[in-house]
């Protein structure tokens, strides 16, 4: 009863730290739907999409670089680099849900993408007594409104297309949503070096064919990461 009290009390903290994303989310799943449904899916495979991915920026940038005719190969490997962070997610969750029983790290997979990687990452810092339970529920309790309301969303841009513009005006929002979820993550040098590269390198080889200046900008700022890490962090940790 404790731990479901503890899992309920993080659940509805979540889920009002994550409430502010959703002015940004709604929008940004609408207008998936609606190009999605352009560009010739069919509401099963739209709906797919959304359920299976739930990342929105790798689900625009496969529709787009599909529009231009890329290679499959191609629409793989841009969407991968665009998830590559999911990777990095993952690996640093594992010290607060590694102990959990296999259903309920599988449960926090499929709900992984940014706000509830980012919020439970803050969160961490400014709550580190929480139980296990009670900071998976923190986790889900962003994830999940979020991602019903993701499915919805898409849904309605799918089936109200034709009642909705095409350029909604949040170009500048989904670029401002993204950097309110980084910023407070980036605390070291290697993530700090890691991030400007990949703006660098993004804006450097942004006429690459296909959208594939993002792929290599991403590969390169994993380089200079890892790198900046052997050379800078690792002897100072091991000269402590």
């Amino acid at each position: 009863m404790a731990t479901l009290g503890s899992f309920a009390a993080g659940f509805g903290q979540g889920a009002i730290q994550g409430l502010p994303f959703s002015l940004v989310l709604g929008p940004f799943g609408m207008l998936f739907g609606v190009i999605a449904t352009e560009s010739g899916l069919d509401l099963v495979q739209v709906m797919g999409f959304s359920v299976l991915v739930i990342a929105g920026a790798a689900q625009i940038t496969a529709i787009s670089l599909m529009n231009e005719q890329a290679p499959v190969l191609v629409v793989l490997a841009t969407s991968l680099a665009v998830n590559l962070r999911m990777g990095i997610y993952s690996a640093a969750l594992v010290p607060h849900f590694g102990g959990l029983p296999l259903w309920k790290r599988a449960t926090a997979a499929y709900w992984l993408f940014d706000q509830p990687f980012a919020l439970t990452s803050v969160d961490v810092a400014k709550n580190p007594k929480r139980t296990r339970d009670e900071r998976f529920g923190f986790y889900l309790g962003v994830g999940i409104p979020l991602s019903i309301l993701w499915y919805i969303v898409t849904y309605l841009g799918a089936t109200l297309g034709d009642l909705i513009p095409g350029d909604i005006g949040i170009d500048f929002a989904i670029p401002a949503t993204f950097l309110a979820l980084i910023a407070p993550l980036l605390k070291s040098l290697p993530h700090l070096a890691a991030a400007i590269t990949s703006v660098a390198g993004t804006l450097t080889l942004s006429n690459l064919p296909f959208n594939s200046g993002l792929l290599v900008a991403a590969v390169i700022a994993l380089i200079v990461g890892a790198e900046v890490e052997r050379r800078f962090v690792e002897p100072r940790q091991r000269g402590r």
